[in-house]
This record gives C-alpha cells, sequence and structure tokens, in this order.
C-alpha cells in the first residue's frame, strides 16, 4: 500500500473513532442522534446531537477539511446559538498531525458532555 493509501486509511480510522466516541454519550433524559457527514471539497464532520425535553438543541462536533496545503480541525458544543465550548481551529501541515487532533478534540468534548447536559437541563426545572 502506497503511502497516501495509508493516509487515507489512517483518517478513515481517526473519523470512525471520533464518530464512537461522540455517538456514544448518552444521557438518560435526552434524546440523542448521532451524525457524521462529508463537508465538500474535502472534509468531514461527525458528532452527537441532543434534543433536550424543551426543544432546545445542543451540537457536540468535531471536523476535518483540507484545504490551503494544509489540515484544518475544529470542535466545539454548542446549544442553539450558544457556545459552551469551542476548541480553537488548528491547521496542521500533514494528515498524521491532523487524525492527532481530531482524536484529542473528539476526547475533549465528550469529557464534559455530561456536565453540559445536566446544566441545561437544570435551566429548565
Amino acid at each position: 500500500m502506497d503511502s497516501e493509501s495509508l493516509a487515507a486509511a489512517g483518517l478513515l480510522a481517526a473519523l470512525s473513532r471520533a464518530s464512537g466516541i461522540l455517538a456514544e454519550l448518552r444521557h438518560p433524559f435526552v434524546r440523542s442522534a448521532p451524525f457524521s457527514y462529508f463537508v465538500p471539497p474535502a472534509g468531514a464532520r461527525t458528532g452527537n446531537l441532543f434534543t433536550l425535553p424543551d426543544g432546545r438543541e445542543v451540537l457536540f462536533a468535531v471536523s476535518i477539511a483540507a484545504a490551503d496545503g494544509a489540515f484544518h480541525v475544529e470542535g466545539a458544543v454548542t446549544a442553539e446559538d450558544e457556545v459552551l465550548l469551542a476548541l480553537p481551529r488548528k491547521s496542521v501541515p500533514t494528515i498524521r498531525a491532523g487524525v492527532s487532533v481530531l482524536d484529542d478534540y473528539a476526547a475533549e468534548l465528550a469529557a464534559p458532555a455530561g456536565r453540559f447536559i445536566d446544566q441545561l437541563l437544570d435551566e429548565i426545572v
């Protein structure tokens, strides 16, 4: 297998890991819907969308895209238009570095998920 094929396989594996981490987020009182999709022209986004009992949506998402000779990775938690956690956009020169950042960002978003959902539920009560 050539280096480009290995890089593509590594990216797919990283997207699968990130998707799995975020898809496993659960809360007993909130519906969730994992998602993954491609972002043209050369990117992908994955995450989990929670719908609170009052109808508000809370989004946990990471993305990676290739543009301008670099890989750009982002991650955020948003509740409707309010940003609860925004990880800085990182631009890295190699796919290996991009995959590493994607893995880190998925874990960083997953860690406070329960706390964020509980705080938003407390606002409803």
